[in-house]
């Protein structure tokens, strides 16, 4: 069942003051007509400014969220990564010309407030692979030039930096990886240890000079699936000064289609492992509402089934399981969830922390220690 609650019902009185970060999610219409958006592998992982209508742009602002960290350039599939992600970059740069000013392109902790302040939606160009970064190290200035402020080492593979989440033999970071995470740090980019495997992550952790980022995940303790993360994990990654972001994804529990009730047993968990500055929120979703049920079930049991003729596809991956949380979704989603949080006993002050506060300190951090 949905909660439908207009917006007096939803109010958190703090919220309008907070300021909200998706740490990973996208700015999408999934209404789109299927031969516009959703017709060829490119699509799915790469051109996604073709999904940032206006009603998306629209949804989003109305949502209270103030910036998003969207997936930028090559993820999987058949192009060229570094082609690929230049290209996408230049899409994503018209885009937002094309609709300022509602869109801010993020490149500091300023742009964040700037975004609250005008009641933009502010856009942080991140990846989910370092594929486009080749062999070359000197990529990494070229993007932070071209404004890109997040970095995922890996997705659920294996490259030239690490292994990812579904390697069976988990060998960790390499020698090139223990390269490029001090060279992202140096050129102030925010290293995202989602997608890694165990060792990658605490490789990486190890490795790091500044704090880094997990930006969607869930917690393994309460669900065994490689795309979450242990407790040795979440706690090294506290200790170091970093967030953890949770996720609305299949991965929260092991049986059935996961609810707002199972993302905040999560957070309760990240927050008694790491504490309430290290906690956020990493959807991985939009929020725009599917007008057709039916229409997005095909949609996503066509993902489903070209992630797995991709490779990338991870454990568990079911058709009869959509993305996102049924009960908790659309513009309003981020109010009802400080609703509920309070419900659960948080103060104002932890909810602000776990709805943007937290991430805004470690992106700000991250991005001011540019060489």
């Amino acid at each position: 069942m949905k909660l439908h609650h207009d917006n007096a019902a939803c109010a958190w009185p703090p919220f309008e003051r907070s300021l909200v970060i998706n740490a990973l999610g996208v700015v999408h219409n999934p209404n789109r007509p299927p031969a516009a958006a959703r017709d060829s592998e490119r699509m799915a992982y790469g051109d996604s400014a073709a999904w940032a209508d206006a009603r998306a742009i629209a949804d989003a602002r109305a949502a209270g969220l103030n910036a998003v960290n969207v997936t930028l350039g090559h993820v999987a599939g058949s192009d060229e990564p570094f082609e690929a992600t230049v290209r996408d970059i230049a899409a994503w740069d018209a885009h937002l010309r094309l609709h300022a000013p509602a869109l801010r392109k993020v490149l500091d902790g300023a742009d964040l407030l700037a975004a609250k302040a005008q009641g933009q939606l502010g856009v942080i160009y991140g990846f989910q692979n370092s594929e486009m970064l080749g062999n070359d190290l000197s990529r990494v200035r070229l993007f932070a030039q071209l404004g890109v402020r997040v970095l995922q080492l890996t997705y659920n593979g294996r490259n030239r930096v690490g292994d990812g989440a579904t390697v069976p033999q988990d060998q960790g970071l390499s020698e090139f990886g223990r390269a490029a995470v001090h060279e992202l740090q140096a050129q102030g980019l925010l290293v995202d240890l989602s997608h890694s495997s165990t060792q990658t992550c605490l490789d990486a952790l190890a490795q790091a000079q500044q704090p880094l980022a997990i930006t969607h995940t869930g917690c393994r303790a309460l669900m065994d699936h490689p795309r979450n993360k242990s407790d040795a994990e979440l706690r090294l990654l506290a200790e170091r000064g970093g967030v953890v972001g949770i996720y609305a994804m299949p991965y929260l529990r092991a049986k059935g289609q996961p609810m707002a009730a199972d993302l905040i047993d999560h957070i309760d968990h990240a927050l008694h492992i790491c504490g309430e500055d290290h906690v956020g929120l990493g959807t991985d979703g939009g929020t725009t509402l599917h007008d057709d049920p039916e229409a997005q079930r095909r949609a996503h049991a066509a993902d489903v089934a070209m992630r797995r003729q991709l490779g990338i596809a991870a454990p568990g991956e079911s058709a009869d399981v959509v993305l996102g949380l049924p009960d908790l979704e659309g513009p309003q989603q981020y109010r009802q969830l400080a609703v509920l949080l309070a419900a659960r006993g948080y103060g104002d002050a932890r909810i602000a922390k776990i709805l943007g506060g937290n991430f805004q300190r470690l992106m700000s951090q991250a991005w001011a220690c540019a060489a």
